[in-house]
C-alpha cells in the first residue's frame, strides 16, 4: 500500500469552480482550494480569517456608497438615500444634504471627482454638482454648463420660425415638437440661441433671443440643447484638462469634451486645439456608453465592446478613437471601472465574469482578460465593486448578498478569488484609504458597516469600562438576536439580545458584542490521476500537519465533524487568561478509509470569534493497491 506525503504550502489559485476538479495537471489545481469562505487571501500564499464587520449607523433605505478623497488626510463617505447625502467622517456623521436623485434612480447613478468637487449623474436628471467647504459644510446645485452642446434630435424636414429677431418672441414648430422638460432649454436657429421661457404646446413655445436672430422665416437650420429634455450624461471623467461626459438618455453612444481647462464649456467654436469636441461612436450596432475612465489613454466602455480615444494631446484635429474589444459592460445598474496597478477591471455583460481591461505594448492595443475563468461560481450578478490598495483587495458584492474578493499581484502571478458571507445581504461597498464600507442588509434593515482588523463578528460594537460589570448596552440594531461575546479577548459564548443589552455571567471590563460567522476551507481532493494503477482506489488520510500564524483557535474535521483543536501549550501559566496566539505546526492523525474520491480527507470549519492564519498544510496519505 503506497503512502504518499504532500506539502500545500499555497493558496495562491484561490477558491476553484467545480468544472476544475478534473483539471490535475494544472497549477490552479495545485495551489487552489475547493471552498474558501470568509477567509482572505495573503500574497505570501496562506490564508487568514476575514476582519469582522464594525457597526456605524442604521440607514432608512436602499444606499449607495461613494467614497470622497479631498487629501491623503481629509476622506469622506458620502452614502446616497432617497432624495439625501448623509456625509460621514470616519464613523461619525458630520453633515447631510437633500437632492433630487430618488431611490429608483440609486444603481444607476455615476460621479466622478476633482479636488473639492464631485459631479453626480444620471440620465433622467440633471447633472449635480456636489461642493464641500468644510468637514459640516456640502451643497448640492446643478452643474452650470456654461456653454450647452447642441444636437439636432428632429428629422430634417422640421422646420422653426420666430415671430421676431430680438426681444421675447413666438417660436413655431411645423411638427409636434416640444415637451414641458423643454422649459429653459435653449434652441438656436442658424446659429443664434434662444431659452425657452414657457411652453404653449407641442408646436409652440416663448422663447428668449439671446442672440439677435437674422431671419423670421421659417427654417431647418436649426438645433436643441443635447440635454434637457432628452435626457442628461449617463457618465463622466476628467481627461487632459477636459470634462469628458459619455452618453445620454437619447444620445446613448455619443462623447463630448469640454473646453481644455474651462469645464463647462462645450462649444465646438472653429475646432482649434483648446476647443471642446464632440463624436459619436460609430460600429456595426449601437451601443450605449456606460462608462468613460482616465486611463493611460481615454477609455470608453459601451455595452457591446471596449475602444481607446488617443491624441496627444487630445485635439479636434488629433483625436482617434479605435474599438479595441468586444466584451461589454452590465447595462442594469452602473458599475464604475476601477484602475488597479495600470489595469482596468470592469464588471463585463454577461454578468459572471470581471475583466481586466490592460495594454499591451507588443500589440499597441488593449485585451481584455477573465479574471474569473477559473472561479465563475463566485461572479454572478455583481452589484457594486471597490479595489482596497493597501491590502490589494479587489471587493465585489453580488446579487445574492455575497462578497467575492479578488487577490490581484499581476507580477507574481496571483489571481485569486475567495466568497465572504455575513447573517445577512452586502448591498454596496466603498472604499476610503485602506477603510472598507459597506451597506449592509440585516433583517429587513440597512446599516452602514465597515471592516475593523480588531474585530472577529459582524454588526459588532466594543465596549471598555473602568469598573467589571455584566450588562452591558448599545446593541438595539441587533434586537433579539443571539450575539457572540468576546470579554476581555476570550470567547464568553452566546446570548440574546434583550433591550438592547446582554448580560453575562460574570463581569469583565472590555467586550465585543457581534453576530458570529464562520470560516471555512476545503481543500481540492487528493489527485491520483497521473498515478498508474492507482486512480479511484480508496484512499486513508493518516496525518496531517497545519503551520498557523498568530492564531488563536482552530477546528478541523477529519470525517465526524468540525472538532475544536486544543493550542494552548501546557506551560501556560493561566489557563483561564485569553488564549495566547498560536505559531507552529498541529499535527492530526485520522482513521479510516474513503472511496469517494471528490470527499475531501480534512476541512477546516469555525465560528469561534478569534483570529486564524493558516500558512500551509502537510497530509501524509496511504492508498491501496
Amino acid at each position: 500500500m503506497p503512502d504518499s506525503r504532500r506539502a500545500k504550502t499555497s493558496f495562491t489559485a484561490g477558491e476553484l469552480a467545480p468544472e476544475m476538479l478534473g483539471r490535475g495537471d494544472t497549477r490552479a489545481f495545485d495551489n487552489g482550494a475547493r471552498m474558501l469562505r470568509n477567509l482572505i487571501l495573503q500574497p505570501t500564499g496562506g490564508v487568514t480569517r476575514r476582519p469582522g464587520l464594525r457597526h456605524v449607523a442604521m440607514l432608512p433605505g436602499a444606499a449607495r456608497l461613494v467614497g470622497f478623497e479631498f487629501n491623503t488626510e481629509q476622506t469622506y463617505l458620502l452614502v446616497f438615500l432617497d432624495g439625501r447625502m448623509l456625509v460621514f467622517l470616519g464613523d461619525e456623521q458630520v453633515a447631510s444634504a437633500s437632492g433630487p436623485w430618488t431611490a429608483a434612480m440609486l444603481p444607476q447613478l455615476a460621479w466622478t471627482q476633482s479636488a473639492d468637487t464631485l459631479l453626480l449623474l444620471h440620465p433622467e436628471m440633471v447633472t449635480q454638482r456636489i461642493t464641500r467647504t468644510s468637514h459640516t459644510e456640502w451643497t448640492v446645485a446643478e452643474f452650470n454648463f456654461t456653454w450647452m452642446p447642441y444636437h439636432r434630435f428632429a428629422p430634417e424636414a422640421v422646420t422653426l420660425q420666430a415671430s421676431a429677431l430680438e426681444g421675447q418672441v413666438t417660436v413655431a414648430a411645423s411638427a409636434a415638437l416640444f415637451v414641458a422638460a423643454h422649459l429653459g432649454k435653449q434652441l438656436r436657429i442658424a446659429g443664434r440661441r434662444l431659452r425657452i421661457r414657457s411652453v404653449t404646446d407641442a408646436r409652440h413655445v416663448v422663447a428668449d433671443v439671446e442672440d439677435r436672430l437674422t431671419t423670421t422665416d421659417a427654417t431647418a437650420d436649426w438645433d436643441e440643447s443635447a440635454f434637457g429634455a432628452h435626457g442628461w450624461p449617463v457618465s463622466a471623467c476628467f481627461h487632459q484638462d477636459r470634462l469628458v461626459l459619455g452618453g445620454s438618455r437619447d444620445l446613448p453612444n455619443r462623447l463630448w469634451m469640454s473646453q481644455s481647462g474651462d469645464l463647462g464649456n462645450f462649444d465646438l467654436g472653429s475646432g482649434l486645439d483648446d476647443e471642446a469636441i464632440e463624436f459619436g461612436l460609430l460600429s456595426d450596432q449601437v451601443n450605449a456608453i456606460r462608462a468613460v475612465f482616465p486611463g493611460r489613454h481615454l477609455q470608453v466602455f459601451t455595452s457591446g465592446g471596449e475602444w481607446m480615444v488617443t491624441g496627444a494631446p487630445l485635439t479636434p484635429a488629433s483625436i482617434q478613437i479605435l474599438r479595441q474589444t468586444r466584451v461589454g459592460s452590465v447595462t442594469g445598474r452602473m458599475i464604475p471601472p476601477i484602475d488597479v496597478d495600470g489595469s482596468t477591471l470592469f464588471a463585463g455583460r454577461s454578468g459572471t465574469a470581471i475583466y481586466e481591461f490592460a495594454y499591451t505594448t507588443v500589440e499597441d492595443a488593449y485585451q481584455a482578460g477573465d479574471l474569473a475563468l477559473t472561479a465563475h461560481h463566485l461572479v454572478q450578478d455583481p452589484l457594486d465593486t471597490a479595489y482596497d490598495q493597501r491590502r490589494r483587495l479587489f471587493h465585489v458584492v453580488m446579487g445574492d448578498g455575497s462578497l467575492a474578493t479578488l487577490t490581484l499581484y499581476r507580477a507574481e502571478e496571483i489571481t485569486a478569488w475567495t466568497r465572504q458571507e455575513t447573517d445577512g445581504a452586502f448591498r454596496a461597498v466603498a472604499e476610503l484609504e485602506g477603510a472598507v464600507w459597506f451597506a449592509v442588509e440585516r433583517g429587513g434593515t440597512l446599516r452602514l458597516e465597515r471592516f475593523d482588523d480588531a474585530l472577529c463578528t459582524d454588526a459588532a460594537l466594543t465596549g471598555a469600562s473602568d469598573t467589571v460589570r455584566t450588562a452591558w448596552h448599545g446593541l438595539e440594531h441587533l434586537e433579539g438576536r443571539d450575539v457572540s461575546v468576546v470579554a476581555s479577548g476570550a470567547p464568553a459564548g452566546r446570548f440574546t439580545v434583550l433591550r438592547g443589552a446582554v448580560t453575562l455571567p460574570e463581569a469583565t471590563g472590555t467586550v465585543e458584542m457581534g453576530l458570529p460567522f464562520t470560516h471555512r476551507l476545503v481543500p481540492m481532493p487528493v489527485e491520483a490521476l497521473n498515478a498508474p494503477g492507482i486512480a479511484g482506489a480508496p484512499q486513508r488520510l493518516v496525518s496531517v500537519t497545519f503551520r498557523l500564524l498568530e492564531s488563536k483557535a482552530l477546528a478541523v474535521d477529519l470525517g465526524r465533524g468540525a472538532q475544536p483543536v486544543p493550542l494552548r501549550r501546557l506551560d501556560t501559566a493561566l489557563l483561564d487568561a485569553p488564549p495566547p496566539a498560536f505559531t507552529g505546526d498541529v499535527t492530526l492523525r485520522a482513521l479510516g478509509w474513503r472511496k469517494d474520491a471528490l470527499r475531501p480527507l480534512w476541512r477546516i470549519e469555525s465560528d469561534e470569534p478569534l483570529p486564524f492564519t493558516l500558512l500551509s498544510v502537510t497530509t501524509n496519505t496511504r492508498t491501496t493497491d
